[in-house]
């Protein structure tokens, strides 16, 4: 044996042809390199049936390249020592290329790609992997450090390759998490298995590009990749409104389970792709959707949709309308459609001519809706039609308890439910309407690896130990510095003076005393700033600007550039006198950041030369936001130059679901009486604004830039203020 680990044993008998020929020995060699230098040299040495193991450990800024060529029944493996127990950290990926490949038990975690894939079926634009499998790996975070920085997770190339058993969580930056890169030069039927894999949480990127599986792209849609991907899980896969962007054809998504994810199933680009037995649980939760339905000869049936909240694009059954003569990157007209045997329980929506406008004027053609089961338990309607639906047949539908007036072929039928053998609900006494009676789903411990936890633990705000830290200099700081992540500073009566900006990369509650007053003075541009990933909530303290320095646009809390997926939450505290410098706003979104919550709940803010929410940095009109809800509740703002609420959203891209504001309960007194007004609000995807008072300020304003955007006023007030100035129709005007 070398000084490698290399040996050679037999793995099978050749027996010679007929005539007595010598028997020849296939050998196969197992390696167990400790270092990339031992792995180049081993590399060359492989044959087919052979094996190369990576030692259990880190493996730290590891660019694998991983080549050879296989036999069908002898794939070239690379593994690791012990399942979990081998780390690629740091810059590291993974590039293939090759046939009768296969990788398995990898992490990769604690670091990011240093190109734009982590994992590649691919070395170069010209060598590539075919009929390759890769199994078992964990993808953990493995995300590059700026949001806006795009990369796939996964890149599969060529044909004939299968991506199965594999655990992908926590994506944060821009970019799908596995893509599927098509181009005639490899060939367009790439024919390949994408199955059994855990698609973890991926959060709101609040922009383009956060699709969790595309399959192909717009140019070549007009041909088939037939690739399948079936018996995987997504839960909270919430990147932007396309959980699944099929952009091809030929394809087929089979017995998929989507777990409260934001988004929906997409034919976005592509004819003939099947949708079938798949199982949708939104629990509530917003924005969840099913299936969106575009292009032509595609089929849904056999779908199970229950408990999903959203609306439009999202909803849970989508049909569309197209463009006439549509170029291949926009909406091809539907056509062919056929859409049988799905069920759904509790839906907020389903909407029939979804994005009928000037350019999307072409309604359903040649299309068949039929045999659907529509079940809405508390009597609401769903149905939303928006355009001529008398290009679809509709037979043989049930919705209970009352059937639509806005469709025709759909009867009214009380109907009782009940959980079958799969958990799912079934209708009693209704046959040959709705999912088959037999429809299970795949469990979720079935999919992704089983050595390797699908979540980690993070720690939420209050959920760790509290610490006393008395009045003083830095004292504030130096706790700060201290507490473990979901834990609390506890603040006694007294002045706080802070001389350096304080990081908050988690979660970390500062809590002043029930009785007397904790004011918090700072001398930086700064007192706080909110990293990816941190969680900040005040609670009863008073912060004064006093010794805030003249620098312009200065802000009590910032998000940092890039900073994504962070909280802030301030309750019963106050702001004062920020008004040293010009812009002196109390929060201000950095660039390229997105929170995924801001509430302000019994806050007053006295005296302030900016904004109380400064959210207008994505300038470039994108689609891209600085915070995906807002809620400001029962709170005063005073003497605010404004705007108060200041949030923007510019562009015409479709795929995002925020911002989102709720406004209620709060006063504006002599505020926003610039140009600006006391509410800023443009792009903003939904606003509810009620019960609030204006007086002596500037106009509130909210402005449609594309999409549906909704908001409801009612019941606010106003005294020597102007009137909302906005181009859309509230949905709501009660005063």
């Amino acid at each position: 044996m070398s000084k490698l680990g290399l040996k050679r044993s037999f793995i099978a008998l050749v027996v010679a042809a007929a005539g007595g020929g010598v028997p020849s020995q296939v050998l196969a060699e197992s390696a167990l390199v400790r270092t990339p230098a031992e792995f180049a040299s081993a590399l060359p040495r492989l044959q087919p049936g052979d094996i190369l193991t990576l030692a259990d450990g880190e493996w730290r800024d590891f660019q694998i390249v991983f080549t050879g060529k296989g036999a069908a029944d002898r794939p070239i493996t690379l593994t690791a020592q012990t399942p979990g127990k081998v780390f690629l950290t740091g810059r590291s990926n993974l590039s293939m290329a090759g046939e009768h490949l296969m990788v398995s038990n990898l992490v990769f975690r604690d670091g990011f790609s240093p190109t734009g894939e982590v994992v590649s079926f691919r070395k170069s634009r010209t060598e590539r992997a075919n009929y390759s499998r890769v199994t078992g790996v964990v993808i953990d975070g493995f995300s590059k450090r700026d949001r806006t920085e795009s990369d796939n997770w996964v890149a599969l190339y060529g044909h004939h390759n299968r991506f199965d058993h594999n655990q992908l969580s926590g994506k944060t930056n821009a970019g799908t998490t596995l893509v599927v890169i098509r181009d005639p030069e490899q060939g367009l039927e790439n024919r390949h298995a994408i199955d059994h894999n855990y698609f973890g949480r991926r959060p709101v990127l609040g922009s383009n590009g956060g699709e969790t599986i595309r399959v192909g792209t717009s140019h070549a849609s007009a041909t088939s990749s037939f690739t399948t991907v079936e018996n995987n899980w997504f839960e909270h896969c919430s990147g932007e409104v396309e959980i699944v962007s099929n952009k091809s054809g030929g394809n087929t998504y089979r017995g998929n389970v989507f777990f409260e994810s934001e988004g929906a199933m997409v034919l976005r680009h592509g004819d003939d792709n099947l949708v079938e037995n798949n199982v949708f649980i939104g629990n509530g939760k917003p924005n969840t959707g099913g299936v969106r339905v575009i292009n032509r000869r595609n089929t849904v049936r056999n779908n199970y949709m229950e408990g999903l909240a959203g609306s439009n694009f999202g909803s849970a059954l989508t049909i569309m309308y197209g463009v006439p003569n549509s170029p291949v990157h926009r909406y091809v007209q539907v056509d062919g459609a056929v859409i049988e045997n799905n069920t759904l329980v509790d839906a907020r929506e389903m909407s029939f001519g979804a994005g009928m406008d000037a350019e999307r004027s072409a309604a359903p053609v040649n299309s068949r809706f039929a045999k659907n089961l529509i079940v809405n338990r508390d009597g609401h309607d769903p149905i939303r039609v928006q355009g001529d639906m008398s290009g679809i047949v509709f037979d043989g539908n049930v919705q209970s308890p009352a059937a639509t007036k806005a469709l025709p072929g759909v009867a009214g039928r009380r109907v009782t439910l009940e959980r079958g053998k799969g958990e799912l609900l079934l209708p009693k006494g209704l046959k040959d309407v709705g999912v088959r009676s037999d429809l299970t789903f795949i469990p979720r411990e079935q999919t992704g690896v089983s050595w390797y936890p699908k979540t980690r633990p993070v720690a939420a705000l209050d959920s760790g130990a509290s610490q006393a830290v008395a009045p003083g200099e830095d004292t504030l700081t130096q706790a700060i510095a201290k507490v473990a992540p979901g834990g609390r500073v506890t603040l006694q009566p007294g002045v706080y003076i802070v001389n350096q900006v304080i990081g908050v990369d988690r979660a970390v509650t500062i809590q002043g005393p029930a009785k007397g007053r904790a004011e918090i003075q700072f001398s930086r541009p700064n007192l706080f700033e909110i990293g990816s990933g941190g969680a900040l909530r005040l609670s009863h303290v008073t912060v004064t600007g006093a010794l805030a320095p003249d620098i312009a646009g200065a802000a009590v809390i910032r998000a940092g550039q890039g900073a994504a997926q962070y909280q802030l939450i301030v309750e019963d505290s106050a702001f004062q006198d920020l008004t040293v410098n010009r812009s002196f706003n109390v929060f201000a979104a950095g660039p390229a950041s997105v929170a995924d919550r801001i509430r302000l709940e019994r806050v007053t803010v006295e005296r302030a030369t900016g904004s109380v929410i400064a959210g207008h940095t994505e300038t470039a009109d994108l689609g891209t936001y600085n915070a995906e809800v807002v809620e400001v509740v029962d709170s005063v703002f005073r003497d605010v130059t404004g705007p108060v609420l200041d949030l923007y959203r510019g562009g015409t891209d479709e795929s995002t679901f925020g911002p989102r504001l709720t406004l209620t309960g709060s006063t504006f007194e002599r505020s926003g009486l610039g140009e600006a007004g006391a509410l800023k609000l443009y792009g903003v995807q939904r606003t509810e604004a009620r019960g609030n008072r204006f007086v002596d300020s500037g106009a509130p304003s909210f402005f449609r830039r594309v999409g549906y955007p909704v908001l409801v006023w009612s019941g606010n007030r106003f005294q020597g203020t102007p009137d909302l100035i906005t181009n859309v129709t509230p949905l709501e005007t009660t005063p």
